[in-house]
């Protein structure tokens, strides 16, 4: 923008009283000052609007102007509402100065022309940033360096002084634009409410106010589960030229995680032969050459890595494996990498042995440091439950759940065809558990937990349907809450002060129903074979 741009302009009120040669200068900002010597203050290319309270007489206004063409200056504008018009003096001394001079009308406040230039400015800065934002894109899908998603989210932070970041799928801090990280809760709060909003096919971007540093704007960066560009900051009052940048930034972020995503390649690959190999019962020797050779990949610098499996399923038929990754990340494991199950791709390889999966079923190989005193200890389901809470559970809530088995750490090629087995086992039990994220580990493993996925479903359901229907069926009809005091019950060990301070009832109460349960039934909850039936209709219910 030029200085000349605010001739003309309807509303400012601003009249040119010298320095007509220098018109041509850029204009960068705006500021208000009546200091004598706002000298420290000045960057240049600044519009200076004073209202003249500084002025004493005629000869401040030499020390005033100097002050300003020292530093750059492109150009003053002096309010008329203290003198009723601009001094002659000052005017002289900018003319001398080649600095323009305006007048600026009385009626007319500061703040309207601040506001018309910072648009201005505003708008030019988005365009020229879009072009750099453009050429960083070009460079990567070309091939060459662009720079990364930091530099692209630092160029929105010094330009146009925003505030961005780009959170995972798993509200983990991907990069930003230099203004601090994202409190942790207000990260994984961001990503679950774009899972949400992407989930229920909502128009981007996504307007959410969170705590009180909102609002913010969120922008889709790839494909789902997609990464989240963060604005802080109300898109839907920005001009287009902004819509514009961010939907450029959005672009750029895209491929920059494509990018990255085809660097996952040969750790997949590697991880899907190991696994392969494993799930074929290959000979040892075979299955460790190729465990040494992931190892490198994935597990640099670690001499004697150990190994666990996770296996991962997806309702509906759908890929868990980009969401998965993330998940492992988040969980602690950056060196995951992820494989279909042998002989279930889209384009299952021939040398791939086919396996017992099923349909859609992902593996991770997963490393760990050798097992020391103080060493970190292997992954748990509960580890990975927690990670999932928020960002993907509302992600895979609206798409069929996600089931999620992981296996014991083993250390040894030989081993790895046991602990494969004893991941999927392990996401069949995952699999009969309720909620949209559910996962067992090999602890899982060694209890009625096993048992039960295996069972026939006609035959869970026929055993829990002959234990408690009559239970069910007298609680539709009189609303007496036998089930869930029954569930309470077994819950607090046959505890009968237990169970009432838990339900937040009278010991006698809970008696009663009990008593009504053994009457329905014919069982009697003081002998442990009952209570075990109890407990196992439960949960096949």
């Amino acid at each position: 923008m030029r200085v000349r741009a605010l001739l003309g302009t309807a509303g400012l009120g601003l009249t040119l009283l010298a320095g007509e040669a220098a018109l041509d200068r850029p204009l960068r900002g705006v500021m208000t000052t009546d200091l004598r010597d706002p000298g420290r203050y000045l960057s240049g290319g600044e519009l200076v609007l004073t209202g003249l309270a500084w002025w004493r007489g005629p000869a401040d206004a030499e020390p005033f102007v100097r002050v300003l063409t020292r530093a750059g200056v492109a150009a003053l504008a002096a309010g008329t509402a203290e003198f009723g018009e601009v001094p002659p003096a000052l005017t002289e001394v900018c003319t001398a100065y080649r600095l323009p001079l305006f007048a600026v009308a009385e009626e007319v406040s500061f703040a309207t022309i601040t506001e018309h230039v910072t648009r201005r400015l505003s708008a030019a800065r988005a365009g020229d940033l879009a072009a750099v934002v453009e050429r960083h894109r070009r460079l990567v899908a070309a091939g060459l360096p662009g720079g990364g998603p930091g530099a692209v989210l630092g160029l929105l932070g010094s330009d146009l002084d925003l505030a961005a970041w780009v959170v995972s799928a798993a509200g983990a801090l991907v990069a930003d634009s230099g203004c601090g990280p994202l409190p942790e809760t207000t990260a994984a709060r961001l990503a679950a409410r774009h899972a949400a909003a992407e989930a229920a096919g909502r128009a981007a971007p996504f307007h959410v106010v969170a705590g009180a540093g909102g609002p913010y704007s969120l922008f889709p960066v790839g494909g789902g589960p997609a990464w989240a560009l963060v604005v802080r900051a109300d898109a839907r009052e920005w001009h287009g030229p902004r819509r514009e940048l961010m939907a450029s930034v959005a672009r750029f972020l895209t491929q920059e995680r494509e990018r990255h995503e085809a660097g996952r390649a040969a750790p997949r690959r590697l991880a899907g032969e190991v696994l392969a190999l494993a799930a074929a019962d290959a000979p040892p020797a075979e299955t460790a050459a190729r465990l040494r050779a992931a190892a490198t990949v994935l597990a640099p610098g670690l001499a004697a890595p150990r190994w666990q499996v996770v296996a991962a399923r997806c309702g509906g038929g759908r890929d868990a494996g980009a969401a998965l990754e993330e998940l492992l990340a988040a969980a602690g494991t950056p060196g995951t990498a992820c494989a279909d199950a042998p002989g279930t791709g889209p384009q299952a390889r021939p040398e791939r042995a086919a396996g017992a999966a099923e349909c859609g079923e992902q593996l991770a190989l997963v490393p760990l440091p050798p097992a020391t005193a103080d060493g970190p200890a292997p992954l748990r389901a509960a580890a990975l439950l927690r990670a999932a809470r928020g960002p993907l559970t509302a992600w895979f809530g609206s798409r069929g759940g996600l089931s999620l088995g992981v296996s014991a750490a083993v250390a040894t090629a030989d081993a790895l065809c046991g602990a494969l087995t004893g991941a999927r086992h392990a996401l069949r039990v995952a699999a009969s558990r309720p909620g949209p994220v559910a996962a067992a580990d090999d602890g899982d493993l060694a209890s009625h937990a096993l048992l039960l996925p295996f069972l026939p479903g006609e035959v869970r359901r026929g055993f829990a349907a002959r234990l408690l229907g009559p239970v069910r069926a007298y609680d539709q009809r009189n609303g007496a809450a036998l089930l869930p005091t029954l569930a309470a019950f077994l819950a607090a060990d046959g505890s009968w002060t237990r169970c009432a301070a838990a339900l937040h009832l009278h010991v006698n109460t809970v008696r009663y129903r009990i008593g009504c349960v053994e009457r329905l039934t014919g069982r009697d909850l003081s002998r442990l074979e009952d209570r075990v039936d109890f407990f196992l209709a439960l949960r096949l219910a």
